[in-house]
Protein backbone atom coordinates (compact mmCIF):
# COMPACT_ATOMS: atom_id res chain seq x y z
CA UNK A 1 0.00 0.00 0.00
CA UNK A 2 2.59 2.34 0.57
CA UNK A 3 4.38 1.97 -2.56
CA UNK A 4 1.47 2.54 -4.43
CA UNK A 5 1.09 5.51 -3.04
CA UNK A 6 4.31 6.85 -3.06
CA UNK A 7 4.25 6.03 -6.74
CA UNK A 8 0.63 7.64 -7.42
CA UNK A 9 1.48 11.10 -5.18
CA UNK A 10 5.53 11.30 -4.83
CA UNK A 11 7.29 13.81 -2.48
CA UNK A 12 4.95 17.08 -2.67
CA UNK A 13 7.84 19.21 -0.96
CA UNK A 14 10.04 17.59 -2.86
CA UNK A 15 7.95 18.56 -5.85
CA UNK A 16 7.67 22.07 -4.63
CA UNK A 17 11.18 22.37 -3.96
CA UNK A 18 11.64 21.53 -7.50
CA UNK A 19 9.78 24.05 -8.73
CA UNK A 20 11.49 26.78 -7.21
CA UNK A 21 14.69 25.49 -8.31
CA UNK A 22 13.33 25.09 -11.74
CA UNK A 23 12.17 28.50 -11.61
CA UNK A 24 14.99 30.15 -10.68
CA UNK A 25 16.90 28.14 -13.67
CA UNK A 26 14.80 29.95 -15.85
CA UNK A 27 14.73 32.89 -14.53
CA UNK A 28 18.42 32.66 -14.87
CA UNK A 29 18.24 31.72 -18.70
CA UNK A 30 16.51 34.92 -19.39
CA UNK A 31 18.51 37.42 -17.07
CA UNK A 32 21.75 35.98 -18.97
CA UNK A 33 20.36 37.29 -22.57
CA UNK A 34 21.82 40.00 -23.73
CA UNK A 35 18.26 42.09 -24.29
CA UNK A 36 17.98 41.52 -20.30
CA UNK A 37 20.66 44.34 -19.56
CA UNK A 38 20.49 47.97 -20.01
CA UNK A 39 24.13 47.75 -22.07
CA UNK A 40 23.39 45.08 -24.23
CA UNK A 41 26.10 42.99 -22.78
CA UNK A 42 25.40 39.38 -21.30
CA UNK A 43 25.28 39.43 -17.46
CA UNK A 44 27.70 37.53 -15.85
CA UNK A 45 26.12 34.22 -14.76
CA UNK A 46 26.41 35.15 -10.97
CA UNK A 47 24.58 38.13 -10.93
CA UNK A 48 22.02 36.53 -13.15
CA UNK A 49 21.90 33.78 -10.88
CA UNK A 50 21.64 35.69 -7.79
CA UNK A 51 19.25 37.60 -8.97
CA UNK A 52 16.72 35.22 -10.15
CA UNK A 53 17.09 33.44 -7.06
CA UNK A 54 16.13 36.93 -5.14
CA UNK A 55 13.35 37.16 -7.29
CA UNK A 56 11.73 33.82 -7.28
CA UNK A 57 12.62 33.38 -3.78
CA UNK A 58 10.97 36.98 -2.82
CA UNK A 59 13.78 38.38 -1.10
CA UNK A 60 15.34 41.49 -2.69
CA UNK A 61 19.06 41.06 -1.95
CA UNK A 62 20.71 42.51 -5.23
CA UNK A 63 24.24 42.37 -6.60
CA UNK A 64 23.52 45.08 -9.07
CA UNK A 65 21.34 47.63 -8.78
CA UNK A 66 17.96 46.84 -10.56
CA UNK A 67 16.65 49.98 -11.77
CA UNK A 68 19.97 51.12 -13.92
CA UNK A 69 21.47 47.54 -14.35
CA UNK A 70 18.40 45.55 -16.04
CA UNK A 71 16.53 46.39 -19.17
CA UNK A 72 13.05 47.04 -19.31
CA UNK A 73 13.04 43.21 -20.50
CA UNK A 74 15.24 42.56 -17.72
CA UNK A 75 12.83 43.78 -15.19
CA UNK A 76 9.96 42.41 -16.54
CA UNK A 77 11.41 39.38 -16.30
CA UNK A 78 12.04 40.15 -12.49
CA UNK A 79 8.73 41.22 -11.54
CA UNK A 80 7.23 37.90 -12.95
CA UNK A 81 9.61 35.94 -10.94
CA UNK A 82 8.48 37.97 -8.13
CA UNK A 83 5.11 37.43 -8.97
CA UNK A 84 5.52 33.40 -9.74
CA UNK A 85 7.77 33.04 -6.26
CA UNK A 86 5.35 34.96 -3.98
CA UNK A 87 2.15 32.94 -5.59
CA UNK A 88 4.17 29.89 -4.98
CA UNK A 89 4.81 27.95 -8.39
CA UNK A 90 2.99 25.30 -7.44
CA UNK A 91 -0.17 27.04 -6.34
CA UNK A 92 0.27 28.98 -10.26
CA UNK A 93 0.59 25.58 -11.67
CA UNK A 94 -2.84 24.17 -9.87
CA UNK A 95 -4.51 27.36 -11.50
CA UNK A 96 -3.11 26.26 -15.07
CA UNK A 97 -4.52 22.48 -14.66
CA UNK A 98 -7.80 24.14 -13.42
CA UNK A 99 -8.65 26.21 -16.19
CA UNK A 100 -6.98 23.17 -18.84
CA UNK A 101 -8.67 20.07 -17.23
CA UNK A 102 -11.36 21.63 -14.98
CA UNK A 103 -10.62 19.08 -12.48
CA UNK A 104 -7.08 18.02 -10.46
CA UNK A 105 -5.88 14.23 -9.66
CA UNK A 106 -4.76 13.66 -6.29
CA UNK A 107 -0.50 14.57 -6.85
CA UNK A 108 -1.68 17.85 -8.00
CA UNK A 109 -4.23 18.11 -4.71
CA UNK A 110 -1.34 17.17 -2.68
CA UNK A 111 1.48 19.37 -4.35
CA UNK A 112 -0.48 22.56 -3.86
CA UNK A 113 -1.74 21.25 -0.70
CA UNK A 114 1.85 21.41 0.75
CA UNK A 115 2.74 25.21 -1.18
CA UNK A 116 -0.55 26.81 0.44
CA UNK A 117 -0.78 25.11 3.52
CA UNK A 118 -4.29 24.14 3.31
CA UNK A 119 -5.80 21.69 5.37
CA UNK A 120 -7.75 19.18 3.61
CA UNK A 121 -6.95 18.70 -0.48
CA UNK A 122 -10.81 19.48 -1.10
CA UNK A 123 -10.03 22.75 -0.08
CA UNK A 124 -7.50 23.47 -2.49
CA UNK A 125 -9.20 24.12 -5.52
CA UNK A 126 -11.14 26.71 -4.24
CA UNK A 127 -8.35 28.12 -1.84
CA UNK A 128 -6.16 28.27 -4.80
CA UNK A 129 -8.51 30.75 -6.87
CA UNK A 130 -8.60 32.72 -4.06
CA UNK A 131 -5.42 33.31 -3.25
CA UNK A 132 -4.91 34.26 -7.42
CA UNK A 133 -7.76 36.55 -7.17
CA UNK A 134 -6.96 38.43 -3.68
CA UNK A 135 -3.27 38.83 -4.33
CA UNK A 136 -3.83 40.27 -8.19
CA UNK A 137 -6.93 42.87 -6.71
CA UNK A 138 -4.61 43.78 -3.69
CA UNK A 139 -1.70 44.32 -6.05
CA UNK A 140 -4.04 46.67 -8.26
CA UNK A 141 -4.87 48.92 -5.44
CA UNK A 142 -1.99 49.70 -4.29
CA UNK A 143 -0.86 49.94 -7.55
CA UNK A 144 -3.30 52.79 -8.42
CA UNK A 145 -2.69 54.48 -5.03
CA UNK A 146 1.00 54.84 -5.99
CA UNK A 147 0.84 55.89 -9.43
CA UNK A 148 -1.28 58.63 -8.64
CA UNK A 149 1.17 59.42 -6.23
CA UNK A 150 4.24 59.29 -8.31
CA UNK A 151 2.18 61.25 -10.72
CA UNK A 152 1.15 63.83 -8.75
CA UNK A 153 3.72 64.72 -6.21
CA UNK A 154 6.83 63.73 -8.15
CA UNK A 155 6.03 64.93 -11.33
CA UNK A 156 6.54 61.70 -12.96
CA UNK A 157 5.06 61.22 -16.70
CA UNK A 158 1.79 58.83 -16.51
CA UNK A 159 3.54 55.85 -18.01
CA UNK A 160 6.68 55.94 -15.89
CA UNK A 161 4.38 56.31 -13.01
CA UNK A 162 2.24 53.37 -13.78
CA UNK A 163 5.53 51.49 -13.99
CA UNK A 164 6.71 52.64 -10.74
CA UNK A 165 3.21 51.66 -9.05
CA UNK A 166 3.19 48.48 -10.72
CA UNK A 167 6.51 47.41 -9.81
CA UNK A 168 6.31 48.33 -6.32
CA UNK A 169 3.06 47.29 -5.81
CA UNK A 170 3.89 43.66 -7.18
CA UNK A 171 7.01 43.72 -5.18
CA UNK A 172 5.25 45.59 -1.70
CA UNK A 173 2.73 42.95 -1.67
CA UNK A 174 5.10 39.71 -2.64
CA UNK A 175 7.03 40.77 0.55
CA UNK A 176 10.06 40.86 -2.51
CA UNK A 177 11.76 44.05 -1.43
CA UNK A 178 13.20 44.84 -5.19
CA UNK A 179 13.11 48.56 -6.36
CA UNK A 180 13.96 50.39 -9.43
CA UNK A 181 15.29 53.01 -7.02
CA UNK A 182 19.09 52.91 -6.34
CA UNK A 183 17.94 53.85 -2.84
CA UNK A 184 15.01 52.36 -2.42
CA UNK A 185 12.10 54.07 -0.56
CA UNK A 186 14.74 56.85 0.66
CA UNK A 187 13.52 59.61 -1.53
CA UNK A 188 9.90 59.02 -0.04
CA UNK A 189 10.98 58.76 3.76
CA UNK A 190 8.60 61.16 4.41
CA UNK A 191 5.69 60.63 2.17
CA UNK A 192 3.17 59.01 4.52
CA UNK A 193 1.10 58.15 1.37
CA UNK A 194 3.56 56.19 -0.23
CA UNK A 195 5.28 54.58 2.58
CA UNK A 196 1.50 53.42 4.13
CA UNK A 197 0.53 52.11 1.10
CA UNK A 198 3.86 50.01 0.72
CA UNK A 199 3.51 48.88 4.51
CA UNK A 200 -0.15 48.16 3.85
CA UNK A 201 0.62 46.03 0.95
CA UNK A 202 3.82 44.09 3.14
CA UNK A 203 1.62 43.76 6.15
CA UNK A 204 -1.45 42.14 4.28
CA UNK A 205 0.65 40.14 2.04
CA UNK A 206 2.63 38.62 5.10
CA UNK A 207 -0.18 37.89 7.70
CA UNK A 208 -1.09 34.77 5.50
CA UNK A 209 -3.56 33.91 3.28
CA UNK A 210 -5.51 31.42 5.54
CA UNK A 211 -5.46 34.61 8.24
CA UNK A 212 -6.43 36.70 6.16
CA UNK A 213 -9.43 35.36 4.71
CA UNK A 214 -10.75 34.15 7.91
CA UNK A 215 -10.84 38.02 9.17
CA UNK A 216 -12.71 38.29 6.47
CA UNK A 217 -15.14 36.46 6.65
CA UNK A 218 -14.99 36.87 10.69
CA UNK A 219 -13.32 40.27 12.19
CA UNK A 220 -16.01 41.23 14.08
CA UNK A 221 -15.97 37.89 16.29
CA UNK A 222 -12.49 37.54 17.63
CA UNK A 223 -13.65 34.86 19.72
CA UNK A 224 -14.26 32.48 17.32
CA UNK A 225 -10.76 32.81 15.36
CA UNK A 226 -8.60 29.65 15.03
CA UNK A 227 -5.32 29.31 16.94
CA UNK A 228 -3.21 30.24 13.66
CA UNK A 229 -4.88 33.80 13.57
CA UNK A 230 -5.31 33.99 16.97
CA UNK A 231 -1.29 33.70 17.29
CA UNK A 232 -0.61 35.34 13.90
CA UNK A 233 -2.60 38.65 14.71
CA UNK A 234 -1.63 39.16 17.97
CA UNK A 235 2.37 38.38 17.66
CA UNK A 236 2.19 40.54 14.28
CA UNK A 237 1.01 43.75 16.52
CA UNK A 238 3.29 42.74 19.33
CA UNK A 239 6.13 42.91 16.72
CA UNK A 240 5.20 46.08 15.02
CA UNK A 241 5.28 47.45 18.29
CA UNK A 242 8.13 46.45 19.60
CA UNK A 243 10.25 47.15 16.39
CA UNK A 244 8.67 50.63 16.04
CA UNK A 245 9.56 51.52 19.70
CA UNK A 246 12.99 49.89 19.13
CA UNK A 247 13.70 51.63 16.32
CA UNK A 248 12.73 55.70 17.31
CA UNK A 249 14.32 54.71 21.14
CA UNK A 250 17.99 52.97 19.11
CA UNK A 251 17.87 55.45 16.32
CA UNK A 252 16.45 58.98 17.06
CA UNK A 253 19.46 60.25 17.61
CA UNK A 254 22.05 58.92 14.85
CA UNK A 255 21.76 61.91 12.44
CA UNK A 256 22.75 59.36 9.71
CA UNK A 257 19.56 57.62 9.69
CA UNK A 258 15.97 59.12 11.41
CA UNK A 259 17.60 61.58 13.23
CA UNK A 260 18.12 62.92 9.44
CA UNK A 261 14.42 63.04 9.35
CA UNK A 262 12.11 66.06 10.38
CA UNK A 263 11.20 65.36 13.92
CA UNK A 264 7.08 64.42 12.65
CA UNK A 265 8.14 62.06 9.86
CA UNK A 266 10.59 60.07 12.50
CA UNK A 267 7.74 57.91 13.70
CA UNK A 268 6.85 57.14 10.38
CA UNK A 269 10.12 55.90 9.57
CA UNK A 270 11.09 54.27 12.81
CA UNK A 271 7.43 52.07 11.56
CA UNK A 272 8.66 51.65 8.20
CA UNK A 273 12.11 49.97 9.51
CA UNK A 274 9.44 47.69 11.57
CA UNK A 275 7.41 46.59 9.06
CA UNK A 276 10.12 45.99 6.45
CA UNK A 277 12.30 44.11 8.86
CA UNK A 278 9.41 41.73 9.03
CA UNK A 279 10.71 40.15 5.23
CA UNK A 280 9.46 42.82 3.00
CA UNK A 281 13.05 44.34 2.17
CA UNK A 282 12.75 48.08 1.23
CA UNK A 283 14.14 50.63 3.56
CA UNK A 284 13.63 54.39 3.63
CA UNK A 285 16.68 54.99 5.88
CA UNK A 286 20.27 53.68 5.49
CA UNK A 287 20.57 50.39 6.72
CA UNK A 288 24.14 50.36 6.33
CA UNK A 289 24.23 53.26 9.29
CA UNK A 290 22.33 51.17 12.07
CA UNK A 291 23.42 51.10 15.43
CA UNK A 292 24.82 48.09 16.21
CA UNK A 293 21.39 47.27 18.93
CA UNK A 294 19.30 48.43 16.04
CA UNK A 295 20.95 46.19 13.39
CA UNK A 296 20.74 42.90 16.03
CA UNK A 297 17.14 44.21 16.79
CA UNK A 298 16.19 43.91 12.66
CA UNK A 299 17.88 40.35 13.06
CA UNK A 300 15.25 39.23 15.35
CA UNK A 301 12.58 40.86 13.60
CA UNK A 302 13.98 39.28 10.30
CA UNK A 303 14.45 36.06 11.59
CA UNK A 304 11.03 35.81 13.21
CA UNK A 305 9.15 37.07 10.03
CA UNK A 306 5.59 37.18 8.87
CA UNK A 307 2.32 34.78 8.40
CA UNK A 308 2.13 31.22 7.63
CA UNK A 309 1.15 30.14 4.03
CA UNK A 310 1.52 33.70 2.72
CA UNK A 311 4.87 36.16 1.46
CA UNK A 312 6.57 36.56 4.08
CA UNK A 313 9.36 34.79 5.03
CA UNK A 314 11.53 33.49 8.55
CA UNK A 315 10.54 30.98 10.28
CA UNK A 316 6.86 32.52 11.01
CA UNK A 317 4.95 34.05 13.60
CA UNK A 318 3.25 31.22 14.46
CA UNK A 319 6.15 29.42 14.97
CA UNK A 320 7.69 32.00 17.03
CA UNK A 321 3.80 32.72 19.23
CA UNK A 322 3.48 28.91 19.92
CA UNK A 323 6.88 27.90 20.82
CA UNK A 324 5.94 31.17 23.66
CA UNK A 325 2.97 28.95 24.95
CA UNK A 326 4.92 26.00 24.95
CA UNK A 327 7.23 27.27 26.86
CA UNK A 328 4.79 29.50 29.23
CA UNK A 329 3.04 25.75 29.71
CA UNK A 330 5.99 24.33 30.73
CA UNK A 331 6.68 26.64 33.50
CA UNK A 332 3.68 26.83 34.60
CA UNK A 333 3.93 23.12 35.03
CA UNK A 334 0.34 22.56 32.31
CA UNK A 335 0.26 19.26 30.87
CA UNK A 336 -1.16 20.54 27.50
CA UNK A 337 -0.34 23.83 25.69
CA UNK A 338 -3.65 25.81 25.40
CA UNK A 339 -4.23 28.89 22.64
CA UNK A 340 -7.92 30.55 23.03
CA UNK A 341 -9.22 27.49 24.90
CA UNK A 342 -7.78 25.41 22.03
CA UNK A 343 -5.02 22.28 22.73
CA UNK A 344 -2.33 22.39 20.72
CA UNK A 345 -1.40 18.72 19.19
CA UNK A 346 2.14 17.82 20.72
CA UNK A 347 3.14 17.31 17.06
CA UNK A 348 2.23 20.73 15.94
CA UNK A 349 4.62 21.53 18.96
CA UNK A 350 7.43 19.05 17.17
CA UNK A 351 6.81 21.27 13.77
CA UNK A 352 7.44 24.31 15.67
CA UNK A 353 10.70 23.58 17.39
CA UNK A 354 11.99 21.69 14.16
CA UNK A 355 11.65 25.03 12.25
CA UNK A 356 12.62 27.25 14.55
CA UNK A 357 16.55 25.25 14.89
CA UNK A 358 16.61 24.38 11.38
CA UNK A 359 16.00 27.59 10.50
CA UNK A 360 18.73 28.44 13.55
CA UNK A 361 20.81 25.96 11.86
CA UNK A 362 21.15 27.78 8.61
CA UNK A 363 21.42 30.91 9.96
CA UNK A 364 24.55 29.74 11.70
CA UNK A 365 26.24 28.18 9.30
CA UNK A 366 25.77 30.65 6.61
CA UNK A 367 27.07 33.44 9.02
CA UNK A 368 30.39 30.76 9.61
CA UNK A 369 30.84 30.66 5.99
CA UNK A 370 30.16 34.15 5.25
CA UNK A 371 32.98 34.70 7.92
CA UNK A 372 34.92 32.35 6.45
CA UNK A 373 34.84 33.43 2.80
CA UNK A 374 35.08 37.20 3.21
CA UNK A 375 36.67 39.64 5.41
CA UNK A 376 33.52 41.36 6.81
CA UNK A 377 32.81 41.60 10.74
CA UNK A 378 30.65 39.68 12.59
CA UNK A 379 27.52 42.07 12.36
CA UNK A 380 27.13 42.34 8.83
CA UNK A 381 27.81 38.27 7.95
CA UNK A 382 24.57 37.92 10.82
CA UNK A 383 22.78 40.58 9.09
CA UNK A 384 23.46 39.19 5.60
CA UNK A 385 22.82 35.71 6.56
CA UNK A 386 19.67 36.03 8.64
CA UNK A 387 18.32 38.67 5.25
CA UNK A 388 18.69 35.84 3.05
CA UNK A 389 17.49 32.88 5.00
CA UNK A 390 14.31 34.98 6.19
CA UNK A 391 13.94 36.28 2.40
CA UNK A 392 14.15 40.16 4.05
CA UNK A 393 16.33 41.55 1.54
CA UNK A 394 17.86 44.00 3.64
CA UNK A 395 21.83 44.74 3.93
CA UNK A 396 24.39 46.74 5.07
CA UNK A 397 25.75 47.39 1.50
CA UNK A 398 27.77 44.58 1.47
CA UNK A 399 26.22 42.07 -1.22
CA UNK A 400 27.52 43.86 -4.23
CA UNK A 401 31.34 43.37 -2.96
CA UNK A 402 31.18 39.76 -1.89
CA UNK A 403 32.66 37.25 -3.98
CA UNK A 404 31.27 35.00 -6.02
CA UNK A 405 31.42 32.00 -3.62
CA UNK A 406 29.58 34.17 -0.14
CA UNK A 407 27.19 34.85 -3.04
CA UNK A 408 26.35 31.39 -3.59
CA UNK A 409 26.00 31.23 -0.14
CA UNK A 410 23.44 33.57 0.04
CA UNK A 411 21.61 32.12 -2.75
CA UNK A 412 21.78 28.28 -1.09
CA UNK A 413 20.32 30.64 2.02
CA UNK A 414 17.66 31.82 -0.19
CA UNK A 415 16.31 29.12 -1.70
CA UNK A 416 16.53 27.62 1.94
CA UNK A 417 14.46 29.86 3.27
CA UNK A 418 11.52 30.14 0.47
CA UNK A 419 10.45 26.87 0.91
CA UNK A 420 10.85 26.45 4.62
CA UNK A 421 13.28 24.49 6.79
CA UNK A 422 11.09 22.02 7.87
CA UNK A 423 9.44 21.44 3.86
CA UNK A 424 13.46 21.05 2.95
CA UNK A 425 13.74 18.79 5.23
CA UNK A 426 10.79 16.90 4.16
CA UNK A 427 11.98 16.83 0.46
CA UNK A 428 15.34 15.58 1.15
CA UNK A 429 13.73 12.69 3.77
CA UNK A 430 12.71 10.71 0.27
CA UNK A 431 11.85 7.58 2.84
CA UNK A 432 9.01 7.60 5.44
CA UNK A 433 9.84 5.91 7.74
CA UNK A 434 7.90 4.10 10.31
CA UNK A 435 8.97 2.16 13.58
CA UNK A 436 7.18 -0.88 13.94
CA UNK A 437 8.48 -1.67 18.04
CA UNK A 438 7.55 1.20 20.97
CA UNK A 439 11.16 1.26 23.21
CA UNK A 440 10.57 1.93 27.44
CA UNK A 441 10.33 5.11 28.11
CA UNK A 442 13.05 7.11 30.43
CA UNK A 443 13.24 10.24 31.49
CA UNK A 444 16.65 12.35 31.28
CA UNK A 445 17.97 15.72 33.01
CA UNK A 446 16.74 18.73 30.95
CA UNK A 447 18.85 22.21 31.66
Amino acid sequence: MRGAAGRGTGNPALVVVGGFAGASAVGTALLSLPVATASGQRAPLVDALFTAVSAVCVTGLVTVDTGSYWSIFGQVVILLLIQAGGLGIMTLATLIALLLRHRLGLRARLVAQTETKTLTSADVRRVVRRVVLFSLGCEAVVAVVLTARFAAGYDERLGAALYDGVFHAVSAFNNAGFSTNADSLVGYAGDPVVLGAVCAAVVVGGLGFPVVFELVRSWRRPSGWSVLTRITVAVTAVLLVVGTVGYLVGEVSNPATLGALDPEDRALGAFTASVMARTAGFNAVDIGALRPETLFLTDVLMFIGGGSAGTAGGIKVTTFGLLAFVVWAEVRGEPAVVVGRRRVPPATQRQALSVALLGTALAVVGTSLLLDLTSVSLDQALFEAVSAFATVGLSTGITADLPTDARLVLVALMLAGRVGPLTLATALALRERSRRTQYPEERTIVG
